[in-house]
């Protein structure tokens, strides 16, 4: 699984090793271990569809290197700067697309859903969200910068939500046949 934490000059991303997939416990380990944890930075001199572009050639690498079957990525709710939300907007469009064409399903997470289903509280701040990924993914430090951390805590809350998901597609799959009976 991969989480991305969607940004033009800095991309958190962490693919996660999580078991089955579904979110079910590995035995003896923990629930997910991270494969790769970083940020991938573009240059703020340099136009912006050339920074689309490199945040796009790296995405896809990898998308190959690692071959995740989920993409995990932030919901773009809000944002005071126009320009940020743009920007936040472009590199979320190309990480849900690229995922999409490397045969991933995407899932979009609320910055609210990931902060309860990691620290357990929906305000959490920046830091009680590192060490919360530090302890679940049991990293010697906490991730920095707070890019790598989001998009680690954005795969865990996919680990966290994944049986959810799973039970409630079960549910829906299940309601039309029960409704003719």
């Amino acid at each position: 699984m991969l989480g991305i934490d969607p940004g033009l000059s800095r991309c958190g991303y962490c693919v996660l090793d999580a078991g089955d997939g579904q979110g079910r416990r590995r035995a003896g380990g923990p629930d997910a271990r991270a494969v790769a944890l970083g940020v991938v930075r573009t240059s703020p001199d340099h136009a912006v569809h050339l920074r689309l572009a490199e945040l796009q050639r790296e995405l896809r690498a990898l998308l190959d290197e690692y071959r995740p079957t989920v993409l995990a990525v932030e919901r773009v709710l809000f944002q005071v700067n126009v320009r940020t939300a743009m920007s936040v907007g472009q590199a979320s469009g190309i990480a849900m697309a690229e995922a999409v064409a490397a045969g991933c399903d995407v899932v979009q997470y609320s910055p609210n859903e990931v902060k309860s289903a990691v620290a357990g509280w929906g305000g959490a701040g920046k830091e009680q969200v590192q060490q919360m990924v530090q302890t679940l993914l049991e990293l010697p430090r906490p991730p920095h910068p707070p890019d790598a951390a989001d998009a680690a805590a954005l795969a865990l809350c996919h680990v966290a939500m994944a049986p959810v998901r799973a039970a409630t597609r079960r549910a829906e799959a299940r309601a039309p046949s029960e409704a003719r009976s």
